[in-house]
Parts: structure tokens; C-alpha cells; sequence
């Protein structure tokens, strides 16, 4: 072998691995990426509501995706709770009209002005209370955690939910949806309405 040059073959294994080492790598670190991103999203979540930063909100949350899909919940909820009401002309319009509030509501709140309206009042009525950090009337309040707490679980690799026990039993599940890298809140499971015992 002239000039002691590996062979052709062995050069080529070396460019090779040369080459693959540092894909799998890249492989690895989004693989990493994109498992950790729920739970980064969660906690740009909670971040964001904790310093009330409606910007960074915005980069977390899929506010049409969320609206259309609390508006659909909302409709369904009124269309049960009317039952054979909404059979009778007045009953349908009466139930047309209350679609139309809800809707209009989840339109107003469901934006980022909507939820910075929402933690100004989550402020205001934490100060009323006494809820304050260092128990000053004046001082910063404890912050908004919805997801404080939350059960996480894997619905599928592109889906991923945060799942709210309330004190009564009842839950809200967040459910957040992988968009190209980043994961967003597209969906507030409302929790169910409670069933009075029957005696």
C-alpha cells in the first residue's frame, strides 16, 4: 500500500461514522426536545400566568383552536340542560339566544386580553382576601397555578394532557397539541356538571 493510506474501504467506514455520530446526536436532542415538550409548554404556561405576561401566554396557547373548542362544549352543555324545551318554537329561540351569549362570551375571554382581564380580577380578588406573598395589602399576590398539581399523561405522541382534580371530585383536562416543534393548548375539558344523589 503506497504512502500507507488506508484503503478505499476503510476510509469510506470512517466518513461514515464520522458523518452518523453527530446525526444521531441531532436525532437524540430533538427526540429529547420534543418529549420534554409538554411539560415546557406547561410551565411557559404557568410562568406566563404567574407574571401575567399575555405575550408569552400567546406562544403557548392556541386561542381560535380553544375557543371553537370551548364554544362546541358550551353548546352541547345547553343543548342537554334544555331537553325537550328546545322542541318548542319559543324553547329553540330561547336556546338560539343563549347559544349566542355563551359564544359571544368565550369570544371576549378566550383572547389574550380576555385572560389578562381574567388574572386582573384573579389579583384583585386574591388582595381582597389577604392573599398576598408577604401578607401586605398592597404586595404581590399569589399567583394564578391552574396546572398546579396536575396529572400529566400521553394520549398519543402528538397529544398530551394535564388533568385538574377539583376538591368536589370533578376535573378539568388541558389538552395540549404538538404544532411542527412546539406544543400549544388547544383544549379545556370543562368538567362535568355534579349529579345530585338520588334518595
Amino acid at each position: 500500500m503506497a504512502g500507507g493510506q488506508a484503503p478505499p474501504l476503510q476510509r469510506t467506514r470512517r466518513r461514515a461514522a464520522l458523518f452518523a455520530v453527530p446525526l444521531l446526536l441531532a436525532v437524540l436532542a430533538l427526540a429529547a426536545w420534543l418529549a420534554a415538550g409538554p411539560w415546557l409548554a406547561g410551565r411557559g404556561i404557568g410562568r406566563a400566568l404567574e407574571t401575567r405576561d399575555t405575550a408569552a401566554l400567546e406562544r403557548h396557547v392556541d386561542f381560535p383552536r380553544l375557543r371553537a373548542n370551548l364554544k362546541a362544549q358550551l353548546d352541547d352543555r345547553l343543548v342537554r340542560a334544555a331537553g325537550d324545551a328546545a322542541a318548542h318554537p319559543l324553547g329553540a329561540l330561547a336556546l338560539a339566544a343563549a347559544g349566542g351569549l355563551a359564544g359571544a362570551t368565550v369570544d371576549v375571554m378566550v383572547t389574550p386580553t380576555g385572560i389578562a382581564g381574567l388574572l386582573q380580577g384573579h389579583a384583585l380578588w386574591q388582595r381582597s382576601r389577604g392573599r398576598t406573598v408577604d401578607h401586605d395589602p398592597w404586595g404581590a399576590t399569589e399567583p394564578a397555578r391552574p396546572l398546579h398539581d396536575a396529572r400529566l399523561r400521553w394520549e398519543s405522541p402528538s397529544r398530551f394532557t394535564a388533568t385538574v382534580i377539583h376538591p368536589d371530585g370533578r376535573r378539568t383536562v388541558c389538552v395540549l397539541q404538538r404544532q411542527g416543534l412546539r406544543w400549544r393548548l388547544v383544549d379545556i375539558r370543562l368538567p362535568e356538571e355534579p349529579v345530585a344523589p338520588v334518595f
